[in-house]
Order: C-alpha cells, then sequence, then structure tokens
C-alpha cells in the first residue's frame, strides 16, 4: 500500500493506564477492518476495487490520558448543520458519565475563541448544561469561518492546559485540525486532536454518510413538495427549488428520489446546456406542452461553468454564482419570446434546512459519533476523525480525509436511478455518462 493510502492512525503516547468503563466491549487496540474501497472515492482511475484497511473505533482497554486530571474542550467552526449539538451533548456525556472527566470546555464562535483578540469566553460544559440542547438547532458554541493561526491556537491551548480538542467540522475544519494537530507534534506536546465530521452537503472523503444530511433530506422533500403543489396551480406552472450542494449534489439527488416529483435535477458534477437543441430551455418547453408543469431542483453549485470565478471566502471556498437567479431570467425570457404564459415559483429552504433540529436517525449517529471520538482521544489517539464507512465506525487519518472532497459518480446505477426517476434526458447533459457502472 503506498503512502497515499496510509490508514494508520497517529498516538501521542503509549497506552498505560487501564479502562474502567462500566458498559462496554473492548476493541482490541489497533484493531483492523479489511474494506473493499472504490477507488472512485480516492480518485483513482484503475480497474476493481482497492482493499484497505481500517482502525475499527470504539473503546480500548488501556486508555493514554489519566481520566482524573484530563481536560477536553469542543468547538464548532463552519456553517450550522442539523446535529451540532447532539454531538456536543454525546461528547460531554461520555466524558463525564462514562470516563469521569472533570472538565470539557465549550469554545465559544470556531477557532476565533482561541485567539485572546477576539475577547470571547469560554463556556464550561456539564451534563446539567448540555442535557436538553438536542431539542435545538445549530450550535450552542455558535461558530465563525475562515482560518486562525495555528501557534496561537496551539498557544491557547497550552495556557488552559486542554488534553483533548474535538473539533467539529466540515473540509476546511479538518484541515485545520491537521494544522494543529502538526504545531502539537512540531512542540512535542501531548495532546490529541479529535475530527468529527460535519457537512449536510455529505462531501467529506472516506465518509459514507455525514450527520445531517438525514435530516437535510427530509426538509428538502417539503420543499419540494411545496414546489410540485405551486406547479399544479395554474396553468405551466413551474416550480423551482434551491438546495445546499456547492460541490456536491448529494441532497438533490436523494431528495429526488425520495420524492418523484421532480422532472429535471440540476447538479455541480453533471455541467447541463441551458440554450440549443440539448437545452434545458427546450427540454422544459416539452415537458410543459406534455404535462402542463414542471418542477426542478437545483443544487447551489450547479452550472457555475456559467460564471466567471468570483474569489473565495474566508474558509477558502468558491464564491458561488447564484444559478437560480440565471436560470429564473433565463426561462421567463425564453418564454416571453415564444409569447408562452408561464408561472415560477422559487423556493430556497437552504437557512432553514440548515438550522433545524436534526432527526431522529441523525441523532442516533450523531451520538455514535460523540462516544467514539471520546474513546478515540482518551486513549490517545491524534490526527484523525471519527467517520461511518459501509455501516461500520472506523477511525480515519486526517490526511486521507482531506486529500479530495467526495463527489457524486455520473457514471453510477445511484444517479442512474435519478435519471430514471426524473425522466431527465441525459442529451441535456454537456458530458452525459456512458454508461452505468
Amino acid at each position: 500500500m503506498t503512502q497515499k493510502f496510509d490508514t494508520s492512525i497517529k498516538t501521542v503516547g503509549p497506552a498505560k493506564i487501564e479502562t474502567h468503563l462500566p458498559f462496554c466491549r473492548i476493541v482490541e487496540d489497533n484493531k483492523q477492518i479489511s474494506m473493499n474501497i472504490n477507488p472512485e472515492m480516492l480518485g483513482e482511475e484503475q480497474n476493481g476495487d482497492l482493499n484497505l484497511k481500517f482502525e475499527e473505533a470504539g473503546p480500548r482497554k488501556n486508555l493514554y490520558f489519566d481520566p482524573s486530571k484530563t481536560k477536553c474542550a469542543i468547538v464548532t467552526c463552519g456553517g450550522l448543520c442539523p446535529g451540532i449539538n447532539d454531538v456536543i451533548r454525546a461528547i460531554v456525556m461520555e466524558a463525564y458519565h462514562n470516563y469521569n472527566v472533570p472538565s470539557v470546555l465549550g469554545i465559544m464562535y470556531g477557532l476565533q475563541g482561541f485567539i485572546p483578540k477576539y475577547g470571547h469566553p469560554v463556556l464550561e460544559l456539564t451534563p446539567d448544561s448540555v442535557t436538553q440542547i438536542h431539542e435545538f438547532g445549530g450550535t450552542i458554541l455558535a461558530s465563525s469561518r475562515g482560518p486562525q493561526p495555528p501557534e496561537d491556537i496551539v498557544d491557547a491551548m497550552e495556557r488552559m492546559n486542554i488534553s483533548i480538542l474535538f473539533m467539529i467540522g466540515g473540509d476546511g475544519t479538518m484541515r485545520a485540525a491537521q494544522i494543529i494537530s502538526r504545531e502539537v507534534a512540531k512542540r512535542n506536546n501531548k495532546m490529541s486532536i479529535i475530527g468529527v465530521p460535519k457537512t449536510i452537503d455529505n462531501d467529506v472523503n472516506f465518509v459514507s454518510r455525514t450527520f445531517g444530511f438525514d435530516t437535510a433530506v427530509e426538509k428538502a422533500t417539503e420543499a419540494i413538495r411545496c414546489a410540485h403543489t405551486e406547479a399544479l396551480g395554474a396553468p405551466n406552472g413551474i416550480g423551482m427549488v434551491k438546495l445546499m450542494g456547492r460541490e456536491s449534489g448529494f441532497i438533490a439527488a436523494q431528495a429526488t428520489i425520495a420524492l418523484k416529483e421532480v422532472n429535471f435535477v440540476l447538479i455541480p458534477e453533471s455541467p447541463f446546456e441551458l440554450h440549443g437543441e440539448n437545452g434545458l430551455l427546450v427540454h422544459l418547453e416539452k415537458r410543459l406542452k406534455d404535462r402542463g408543469h414542471a418542477v426542478i431542483v437545483v443544487a447551489e453549485g450547479a452550472g457555475q461553468e456559467l460564471f466567471e470565478r468570483k474569489g473565495s471566502d474566508p474558509s477558502g471556498n468558491i464564491i458561488l454564482g447564484d444559478i437560480c437567479s440565471i436560470l429564473r431570467k433565463e426561462i421567463d425570457k425564453y418564454f416571453k419570446a415564444k409569447d408562452i404564459e408561464i408561472t415560477l415559483k422559487f423556493i430556497d429552504p437552504s437557512y432553514i434546512i440548515r438550522s433545524i433540529p436534526a432527526n431522529s436517525n441523525d441523532r442516533v449517529y450523531c451520538g455514535f459519533l460523540g462516544q467514539h471520538a471520546v474513546h478515540a482521544g482518551m486513549s490517545g489517539k491524534t490526527d484523525m476523525l471519527v467517520s461511518m464507512l459501509q455501516d461500520r465506525f472506523i477511525y480515519l487519518p486526517l490526511s486521507l480525509a482531506t486529500q479530495k472532497r467526495r463527489t457524486l459518480n455520473t457514471n453510477s446505477n445511484y444517479w442512474g436511478s435519478v435519471m430514471a426517476s426524473t425522466g431527465q434526458p441525459m442529451a441535456m447533459l454537456s458530458n452525459p455518462p456512458e454508461n452505468c457502472k
């Protein structure tokens, strides 16, 4: 196996303290799970799956950190996502009740909370203070975007005597965690950095499903149902729904399959033509003539080839062009030129979806992620994140998770199912799939 796919997990030192967890199945340290991974997940061009071995998540027989003298900290970064509070609660409850850790700190406003010039307070997290937070959306710790100097962050961790830092965030946060881990190692400090991947877009490499995704799809289907009702309510009615998905169209695709009312779905991975004989406008006209209504679902990152690059935000994400504004303008212009009266209703539920509490499936998932994160930290693992891959919880090196963003494979049977559900013509796409693998 090449270094590129090194799945070994780093530790801050040998684990010598016997654990005394009341209820658990001890996982043998360094126990590995063998998995066949589709090379597309790794961005590799080769025939057949790759066999990789990952360290299984779970409690260990021996700990590195003495629970009675361990101080943990939690920070949440980036955009909101259903389930963040559930993960915070799970970490606090596991640390206090099962490991008897005396202190868990909440770092306010993301990585800014470590930097003295911002003056953000630190929140003491206890079972009493987090007992009801899973009932609410957002994060009780608040958040921020943008990088902060790793030297200043580690300085602050030293001042606060933090042993384990749990970082909840997306791709950018996992990259920051990697940089912080390097600074810790450079100083030869014994601090554990544990990532919990959070992105509603479901685009973290080597993570089968990120928390919040199930909730997002459930809420997205409500918006699509409303768009369909609006489309049916007028002659040549068009319902357009904008969903999250900067670089990956998983929410749009999953919601489309879930509801079966979508006629066109546009995602970042599949460029499309707007004009011409195979353009969206021509096919939309045909749909209206045949059925009298249409529903279009658009991932926010779709159609970016129609814009010039507009720079990046503080987190390093490319600033997206507003594809739905272009679509609404061009649709209106096209049908006016043909003297065809249409009624277009546009729904953007993005911030509603981001801010709601997690559903039951995501709550269960968040609970396991938080517990496994604590197990990893207490046993001295570091420079890693907790992941669910092929329905198994594993420990994953940050270096693998940050290699690339996970995207939807438009040559897969999954995307073929999306196309079959919509009846969307393959010819409309700029790069239609040659076959379904």
